[in-house]
């Protein structure tokens, strides 16, 4: 479990990180998104017991990261956004090397490093220094060293930055197998669509502080209720406007209607979607597909971003108190 209460890193007369509380239970992931400066790579740096806190408290597997930051380093896996390999060393020395500074016994690195370079699809370039590996071998080396000890913690900045699309999808498949088995992980991504894909829940910072947490589907419709819904005709129906207009709670949507299609607006799908496929089913309507769409996350960011202090983002609609991840949320992130 990672556990941060109040955490505040002042740099001089600057405040990179204010008042940052949010709980990771084991099995869970959370997203940490925002613009650059927002203060999220402090905020990991903390955690993972690389700079203390000015102000605060935080716990990672049980130990405080101000007076057990070694107990905590040992016990936690850090990618950064700058993997700073040393480059003139070959792969599984390197790898080697960091094992033994994590105390693994010998026979136990070897497995652990074949198993990593095989994972990775690195075995051809054994060989090689490290010097002349693409961005995206880099990358997959600094996944490699931040799993080598089989952390409890895991704490991700841009995991997939700079790898293809198949292997970006396999570190993505990677963290999802991690987080099942009962790691605590916390992710600082730009992709939106891989935090909605991966997160239990989702903090958004701004200015150092948090100004939106919660789990992404209670974010998008705390951001606007409303869902879209369009249903595709096998051919123009004449009456499906005037039925539409006689539902209550089935807005007009904006924009042109195809021919074909019937679109509208509705805070109240549950009730209203029924209503509407029941009676054009029952005029004779064929209806090919249905589809309802919410915000997406990348509207949640833009409004949370754009005016923190007036989104009502935060859970509860208020300032984060503890941060934890809601308790309908715990049972499926376990």
């Amino acid at each position: 479990m990672i556990e941060a209460r109040s955490l505040t890193r002042r740099f001089g007369a600057f405040t990179a990180v204010d008042d940052v509380s949010f709980t990771v239970p084991d099995g869970a992931l959370l997203a940490l998104l925002g613009p650059n400066g927002a203060g999220k790579t402090t905020t990991v740096r903390m955690l993972s017991g690389l700079i203390a806190p000015s102000v605060g408290e935080a716990t990672v597997s049980g130990f405080d990261v101000r007076a057990d930051a070694s107990a905590v380093r040992a016990r936690a896996g850090l990618v950064t956004d700058a993997p700073g390999l040393y480059e003139q060393m070959s792969l599984p020395a390197y790898l080697d090397f960091f094992g033994a500074l994590y105390g693994m016994p010998q026979p136990r690195r070897r497995q652990r490093i074949d198993e990593l370079i095989e994972f990775f699809e690195l075995g051809e370039h054994r060989r090689e220094r490290m010097v002349g590996f693409s961005k995206g071998m880099k990358q997959k080396v600094a996944l490699a060293r931040a799993l080598l000890h089989e952390p409890t913690a895991l704490f991700l900045d841009e995991p997939t930055s700079g790898l293809d699309p198949l292997a970006a999808r396999a570190v993505r498949d990677l963290i999802t197998s991690l987080k099942h088995s009962s790691r605590s992980v916390i992710l600082c991504t730009h992709d939106l669509d891989e935090a909605e894909r991966l997160a239990d829940t989702v903090a958004i910072m701004s200015g150092g502080r948090i100004v939106a947490l919660d789990a992404p589907a209670a974010l998008r419709a705390r951001t606007s209720p409303e869902a879209t819904v369009r249903i595709t005709l096998a051919e123009p129906f004449a009456q499906g406007q005037a039925m539409l207009a006689a539902v209550a709670g089935a807005l007009p949507a904006e924009g042109a209607q195809a021919e074909d299609t019937l679109t509208y607006r509705t805070a109240r799908p549950q009730e209203v979607n029924p209503q509407v496929i029941e009676r054009l089913v029952a005029a004779g309507a064929r209806i090919v597909a249905v589809s309802s769409e919410t915000r997406s996350l990348e509207d949640v960011y833009a409004a949370a971003v754009g005016s923190p202090r007036e989104t009502g983002l935060t859970s509860s609609g208020e300032e984060p108190q503890d941060g934890a991840i809601p308790a309908s949320q715990k049972s499926e992130a376990r």
